[in-house]
């Protein structure tokens, strides 16, 4: 499932692109906002990256499923002989992957716009990067699955889905915010990536959980 997503994606790259676009103008407004010239506003980078990331995350996923629902193809992917998790985890890989590409683009911007020291520090804010992804794409692929046939997905996706992301994004916010330190405490850091272990397992279990009935409803 995420390998189809993924190859009709980059056939045509319209979510992709939409993704990375907006996620570079967020950057990029809040730069002519922060940045002047002589003084660098570090402070605010960890707000601001997250807020793109978050915010073109949306994007992506508000256009997750549909492809499945035009001609109904969700019933028929219901309805063929395979785990109806399956369907679910091919959505929550292939939003997390193109979050991560996003994320390439996204982040050296920051780092150029901002001058940040955002690279120095590189393992400990890709494990940040790709637990959240993975976090994100996890809860949001159930609210999008859920909203499929809602004539107001578009509205109520955000609405639904942000109150249960904002631990996601706290944490990432905190150890991002510790990363960016003259000497970060990266004991603190690294207690932030587990807590995303935990959120993510936690939720991985309810989203396997309760997936198949709420497509099914």
């Amino acid at each position: 499932m995420a390998w189809k997503d993924l190859r009709v994606e980059f056939r045509s790259r319209e979510i992709l692109y939409t993704m990375t676009f907006f996620g570079a103008m967020v950057v990029l407004i809040f730069s002519f906002g922060f940045v002047r010239e002589g003084t660098r506003a570090v402070d605010v980078v960890p707000g601001i990256l997250w807020v793109a990331i978050v915010f073109s995350g949306t994007l992506g996923l508000s256009r997750a499923f549909d492809r499945e629902r035009e001609a109904d193809t969700m019933r028929g992917l219901l309805l063929a002989p395979t785990s109806r998790t399956a369907i679910f985890a091919g959505k929550a890989l292939s939003i997390a992957a193109l979050m991560t590409l996003v994320e390439l683009v996204v982040v050296p911007l920051t780092w150029f716009l901002f001058e940040a020291p955002i690279f120095r520090n590189l393992l400990p804010l890709a494990l940040l990067l790709v637990l959240a992804n993975l976090g994100f794409a996890v809860v949001g692929s159930v609210f999008a699955a859920m909203l499929l046939r809602s004539r107001s997905r578009d509205v109520l996706l955000p609405v639904v889905l942000y109150p249960m992301v904002v631990p996601l994004i706290i944490a990432g916010t905190l150890a991002t915010t510790e990363l960016l330190q003259a000497s970060p405490d990266l004991g603190n850091v690294y207690f932030w990536i587990q807590f995303l272990v935990v959120y993510d397992g936690l939720f991985l279990v309810a989203s396997l959980w309760t997936f198949e009935s709420l497509v099914i409803e």
